[in-house]
């Protein structure tokens, strides 16, 4: 079974430039987790969410992340989320996008910029 959430807002200081670090910026935070097979079974049988990933957990664990430390390249959040994830829930895959809108780059406004990671148990 796959879960995914998408659209999970953060504000954090993360950037290559100085300002970036110190005056923080939005990003975006969506999620696939294919769910161990075993968990998944045991959720949708008992439609508990006792048996089942806690999506409130997850969502505190990449706040977790983000606030835990301030990285350089989105690149490393996506990666310290998907590890992160992988190390605390019963997931056997997970991929992380990170997305940071609103982007000026060389005097050029851009859409944003997305890091995508994923990794397997």
């Amino acid at each position: 079974m796959t879960i995914e959430l998408r659209g999970i807002e953060l504000y954090g200081f993360h950037g290559v430039l100085d300002d970036e670090r110190e005056r923080g910026q939005l990003f975006v935070v969506d999620l696939e987790l294919e769910l161990d097979p075993e968990v998944a079974a045991t959720a949708s049988e008992s439609d508990r969410i006792e048996d089942a990933v806690d999506y409130r957990e997850i969502a505190q664990c990449v706040r977790d992340v983000s606030e835990g430390r301030s990285f350089h390249l989105i690149e490393a959040l996506s990666a310290a989320v998907a590890d992160a994830i992988l190390e605390r829930f019963p997931v056997d895959r997970v991929r992380v996008k990170v997305r940071k809108p609103n982007l000026v780059v060389a005097g050029l406004q851009l859409g944003e910029s997305v890091a995508i990671c994923e990794r397997a148990r």
